[in-house]
């Protein structure tokens, strides 16, 4: 178990708090002309999402995570787990579908994932910025629209519903910005 000062906090460190690990978002450092040193921390718990702010005081200290991020390549899910290989040894990773969350619709065969592991457990899945998925459905567009601007609803392959511009067709490949959700372009 590796232990932190507060001299030593830093941006993007790793750490356990309270029982959970974190990633370290921002930190401040002051010395007070009296008193002692204290250090104001923001992080972000990996799991939760969650963002908290702490203070820590001269002689504090935070145990590290064992925190490793794979990239992996996602293969197959059955009812319960998801599966990822690791294309350098062949070994398989399951992750449990709670841990896909909401990701779960960005999701497709033969792309790779980041999976964060804690203690060589799975935590989190993170998709790739964009992804290039086919449209399976589109919303009809109403007989009083005019113009070609404009958005309409669209379903892709994995069951996301991205807004499109209403030139889009049914059965193309278009882009999508994971992060936000939203339509980037045409696949090229």
């Amino acid at each position: 178990m590796v232990l932190y000062s507060i001299n030593e906090f830093k941006t993007g460190l790793k750490i356990i708090q309270n029982k959970e690990p974190c990633v370290i978002i921002s930190h401040e450092s002051i010395k007070p002309g009296k008193g002692q040193a204290f250090s104001r921390v923001r992080f972000r718990q990996i799991i939760s999402g969650k963002i908290l702010e702490k203070t820590f005081k001269s002689g504090d200290f935070l145990e590290s995570a064992n925190i490793m991020e794979v990239r992996l390549v996602y293969v197959y899910h059955d009812n319960e787990f998801w599966y990822f290989m690791d294309e350098r040894n062949f070994e398989e990773i399951s992750v449990a579908a709670k841990i896909i969350g909401s990701n779960v619709k960005w999701i497709t065969t033969q792309l790779h994932y980041i999976v964060t592991l804690w203690n060589k457990v799975p935590i989190l899945v993170t998709p790739p910025d964009y992804v290039e998925l086919k449209i399976i459905k589109i919303t009809p567009i109403k007989k009083n629209s005019t113009g070609s601007s404009g958005v309409k609803l669209a379903t892709v392959s994995t069951g996301a519903v991205v807004k499109v511009p209403f030139f889009i067709q049914l059965g193309e490949l278009i882009k999508i910005n994971t992060r936000l959700g939203i339509y980037i372009s045409r696949a090229k």
